[in-house]
């Protein structure tokens, strides 16, 4: 699975991430095809990454529940929710303020943000 930031910044370059079954998460340059950094936390699966709006952050969750929070500038690990179920799919909305969860239990967590 992977997700594209392409802000409307243009200090910002488009970056890629990706999630992997051996528990990483790593970010890329789209230009160079790079590999910038490697966000190891996970002891499972990652199965769903997604960008804040801003592209400042980076949510990524596990087939084990785990939803970690990444502050992309650095790859600083910087929030953690752990729910019922794997993680299929992690989700921000507009305003930068709240991270839905979805899970195999059929349920979905809103976790408050801030940064």
């Amino acid at each position: 699975r992977f997700c594209i930031f392409r802000g409307k910044n243009p200090t910002k370059p488009p970056m890629l991430a990706t999630a992997s079954f051996d528990g990483s998460v790593r970010l890329w340059n789209v230009r160079t095809g790079a590999c910038i950094s490697i966000l190891s936390r996970h002891r499972d699966s990652v199965y769903s990454v997604a960008f804040s709006p801003s592209g400042d952050y980076l949510a990524s969750g596990s087939l084990a529940g785990q939803l970690y929070v990444w502050r992309v500038k650095d790859g600083q690990h910087i929030k953690s929710f752990k729910g019922k179920g794997d993680i299929f799919e992690v989700a921000w909305n507009k305003e930068e303020t709240r991270i839905a969860a979805c899970f195999s239990s059929n349920v979905v967590n809103v976790i408050d943000f801030k940064a």
